[in-house]
């Protein structure tokens, strides 16, 4: 299974903002006990890059990806480390068409018509939609899906575990991703029984979704 088709499988990829990159490890196995396989580790801290070097080491079980992308430095840095795959807020030709000639997964932020066909392009069919609360939501998504047959998201922002399977249930929805199975003030407390128990629910509410498809 490639990394594309492991991030639908799981439903869901959380956004872990690690602060310290010895939680990193604790992290991601509260992740996997809760059935979470897949983890964005965001470059919004100092710690990004231990953390994802440390959880590829540590714990092969996760898929881990670098996600807030922002340039190509910090794109080599993250795959330097072991991230399997590259989120972007936005779509940043100069990282996209690097990480396409490497054969490195990459899911760039796109909210227009204009973003999804450069990313068409370049043979993407998995974009990201941030933030989906402001953009539309599910109405945006399957809006902009019309004219793009065989397009998939995967919204940020404005997820969660009330509206979870509301996004799921769409064909045109690969997976979610959101940080509220495992928020800053949790991984920062070491609250990760709480992460594990959060994540079953998660888990619960896709295969319940998905079941009832």
């Amino acid at each position: 299974m490639d990394t594309m088709e492991r991030c639908k499988a799981c439903g869901l990829v959380p956004v872990v903002v690690i602060e310290d990159a010895n939680d990193a490890v604790p992290t991601a196995r509260a992740l996997l006990a809760g059935g979470i396989d897949t983890m964005e580790i965001t470059f919004r801290t100092a710690a990004a890059k231990d953390a994802i070097r440390a959880v590829a080491q540590q714990v092969p079980e996760i898929l881990v990806g670098a996600g807030t992308v922002t340039t190509l430095k910090q794109c080599k840095e993250a795959l330097e480390a072991g991230a399997k795959f590259i989120v972007s807020p936005g779509f940043d030709p100069e990282t996209v068409d690097y990480c396409v000639e490497h054969s490195v997964p990459v899911l760039p932020g796109c909210v227009t018509p204009t973003e999804i066909m450069a990313a068409k392009k370049r043979g993407l069919n998995v974009i990201k939609f941030f933030p989906a609360n402001v953009y539309g939501g599910q109405k945006g998504m399957k809006a902009l899906s019309g004219p793009f047959p065989g397009l998939q998201f995967l919204p940020t922002g404005g997820v969660n575990g009330e509206n979870i399977q509301d996004y799921i249930r769409e064909s045109f929805i690969a997976a979610v991703g959101g940080s509220w199975v495992c928020t800053k003030a949790d991984i920062a407390a070491h609250n990760f029984d709480r992460i594990t128990a959060l994540c079953r629910q998660a888990r619960e509410a896709i295969d319940a979704a998905r079941s009832a498809k």
